[in-house]
């Protein structure tokens, strides 16, 4: 849990009158994270529309899904985000000129009025969004290791040879029934 980041009721927002906002400086339990995460969050209650934006950096571990080595990415945040505050605003037919303007339709998140905003679990998604889906170190990446018994160093490697998947060939050992040897 990052320190100072509680939820806040969406009514103790709106009562406030003027944006809350929050220093963003720990470590997120689900997000595993090098360096802590840092930066500011402001949410301000606007009637039926909370406005959110942030600034926040860290830098995360990843491994690299080629050649497995380990590498740092940093992840950068700067966002707005509108969140509608009760049922889907594309049932209720609102229409404003900021919120044409600002979300295309159907794209927005809600939030029940009588709620709270978690502040943490926006920054955990907002910097998870940054993160992508296919982990690559760089073009400078070996590319999948290969075994010295290789014959070639030319050949590609294939799942037999391939370390990769030595986790795999294991638990299929595992799980064969022990074979019935006969006694000499």
């Amino acid at each position: 849990m990052i320190p100072g980041l509680e939820p806040v009721a969406l009514r103790e927002l709106q009562a406030l009158g003027q944006p809350r906002v929050w220093e963003v400086d720990g470590t997120h339990d689900e997000l595993a994270s090098l360096t802590p995460i840092r930066g500011r969050v402001c949410a301000e209650h606007r009637g039926n529309i909370l406005e959110v934006e942030g600034s926040l950096s860290t830098i995360i571990c990843l491994r690299c899904d080629r050649c497995l080595g380990h590498f740092n990415q940093e992840l950068n945040v700067e966002n707005r985000e509108l969140i509608w505050l009760g049922s889907d605003p594309s049932d209720a037919n609102v229409s404003t000129p900021e919120l044409d303007a600002a979300v295309p339709e159907g794209l927005m998140e809600c939030l029940d009025p009588r709620g709270r905003f978690e502040p943490e679990r926006w920054v955990f998604e907002q910097l998870s969004l940054q993160m992508s889906v296919v982990n690559f170190c760089g073009d400078h990446c070996p590319g999948p290791p290969l075994q010295t018994s290789t014959p070639a160093a030319s050949t590609p490697p294939t799942p037999l040879n391939d370390p990769r998947w030595q986790a795999l060939r294991d638990l299929q050992a595992s799980m064969q029934p022990p074979s019935d040897q006969p006694d000499d």
